[in-house]
């Protein structure tokens, strides 16, 4: 405790000297961790999107209730046979840079993520054939097959729409500023400390937006977070720690909002990507099994995040319709795991796991790391910035790593990214043609009864094999000052500022 308040108060002064700084409609945000990229096409974690969503409008959106909503497109409809679906373009809308959104501009931007080498989107993407500018308004996307996730994809980073200006400097332009058609520009970016965004007078929907600036303050530690939201430096705290709820509940001033999450946290293992690999957990799923035997999800939601959390073994939220009765959340079992372990020949395995150097994050460690050696395991923790842990899981240094999804609301978003051959956060290296079957089947059902059929037929191989093991789906907690108005907790963990406001 004495180390996290000594970093909230070496914090304090800094923040300080730049609280004059802040003009009367700049809101001061503290985000929990810094980026690595702001390109759509490169982004593979939600805390880029926890910045786009006030840089970048999308096709479409998704409102508090996970409906589909338009955005850049105000109108869509799909073929008869479901192989094609059309796009009305709102009228009027620039980019930051003046150039117009249009038809060409939509088809650039798709081709760009279903093309270039570098982009993340091409897996996801894969089922589009072609994209077609029919007129200067209207985009009509082309399949191979019925494919029902790309709404929801249009609705995230796949149909974020960047300057055609940006695109055509190549893919360090696009990194060093990616122009949007949103309500805010990138102003200035120093990493590990700050993104400033200024209000883009453009914007075609100018008048919902009373903001001048966002001040994104870098903060991983949540203890100092709240420090300077109490202290009236920070507006809005990201990701406030369920621990620090009953502080900001009972502070003058200050109120929580919060929303259940379609997001989760997970641990990936690493089973056939490089020479990590090789080791006990990448070559035997009684061992895996015996770890997720060893573990008790409820305790780690009440000791770490005093029961506020929604224990898990799924990629979907419990009671959400794709959510798999089948599989319940199962109980802590030691005398099993032991068994399985004896029965591997391993009754000690050891396993480095990589976490995120939060308090929170590193907490959760520890109490897997507590849990896991009373059946026999001998796990060590290794912490860093999210950033570099991706990085590393990206190259397959790690064998296991726990990891933060922000959740989709089409279950396609919620396992083919992690689970696909080749998907950019499949880190594991295993490749399994079933599962990829399955998960066709589920995106090109016509029908929601054949969805659900085949996405829990996907559930039932990727738990055989046990390549991730989820832990848990969070709730979203926001600390807000009382200045703050028009906010709307959402399910996806986002905050978009068009409809916020601050009180003098």
């Amino acid at each position: 405790m004495r180390r996290w308040c000594l970093a909230a108060a070496l914090l304090l002064p800094m923040a300080a000297a730049t609280v004059g700084a802040h003009a009367a409609g700049t809101l001061r945000f503290g985000l929990d961790a810094d980026l690595d990229t702001l390109d759509p096409a490169r982004s593979g974690s939600y805390i880029e999107r926890a910045v786009n969503a006030s840089r970048c409008d999308q096709l479409l959106n998704i409102d508090p209730a996970l409906t589909i909503v338009p955005e850049l497109a105000t109108a869509w409809e799909w073929s008869e046979d479901r192989l094609a679906l059309t796009l009305h373009l709102r009228e009027g809308v620039r980019f930051q840079d003046g150039a117009a959104l249009d038809a060409a501009a939509v088809r650039a931007n798709l081709d760009r993520y279903r093309s270039a080498p570098y982009s993340f989107r091409r897996n996801e993407l894969k089922p589009v054939t072609d994209v077609e500018a029919v007129d200067a308004l209207t985009v009509r996307i082309r399949l191979s097959a019925p494919y029902a996730p790309l709404l929801a994809l249009l609705a995230n980073r796949s149909g974020t729409m960047l300057s055609p200006r940006v695109l055509d400097g190549g893919m360090d332009a696009v990194a060093a500023n990616p122009v949007c058609a949103g309500p805010f520009t990138l102003a200035e970016r120093v990493a590990q400390d700050h993104i400033t965004l200024q209000r883009f007078p453009g914007y075609w929907n100018a008048g919902a937006v009373s903001l001048d600036r966002i001040d994104f303050r870098i903060m991983p530690d949540s203890t100092v977070r709240l420090v300077n939201l109490r202290a009236g430096r920070l507006d809005i705290v990201n990701r406030l720690a369920a621990t620090d709820v009953p502080a900001v509940e009972a502070g003058a001033g200050l109120r929580v909002a919060q929303s259940p999450s379609i997001g989760f946290e997970l641990l990936s293992f690493n089973l056939a990507h490089g020479p990590a690999a090789d080791q006990p957990f990448g070559r035997d799923v009684r061992i895996r099994q015996a770890l997720a035997m060893s573990l008790d999800r409820a305790g780690i939601n009440q000791v770490v995040f005093e029961g506020r959390f929604i224990p898990n073994n799924q990629m979907e939220v419990p009671g959400s319709k794709y959510w798999d009765p089948a599989h319940p959340l199962p109980p802590r079992d030691l005398p099993g795991a032991k068994a399985l372990l004896a029965a591997a020949g391993v009754p000690h395995p050891k396993l480095t796991l990589s976490v995120v150097n939060t308090p929170t994050d590193k907490q959760v460690g520890e109490v897997i790391q507590s849990m896991a050696a009373e059946a026999g395991f001998e796990v060590t923790l290794r912490t860093g910035e999210s950033v570099t842990l991706t990085d590393a899981a990206m190259r397959g240094e790690y064998e296991a790593t726990m990891a933060i999804w922000s959740g989709r609301p089409d279950p396609d978003g919620n396992t083919s990214i992690w689970m696909r051959c080749g998907a950019p956060l499949n880190w594991t290296g295993r490749c399994n043609p079933a599962l990829d079957a399955a998960l066709d089947a589920g995106a090109a059902a016509p029908d929601e009864a054949g969805r659900i059929a085949a996405y829990r037929r996907a559930g039932d191989l990727w738990m055989e094999d046990l390549a991730y093991l989820p832990l848990y789906h969070f709730t979203w907690f926001w600390g807000l000052s009382r200045k703050v108005e028009g906010f709307t907790p959402r399910p996806d963990g986002l905050v978009r500022p068009v409809g916020l406001s601050l009180r003098p």
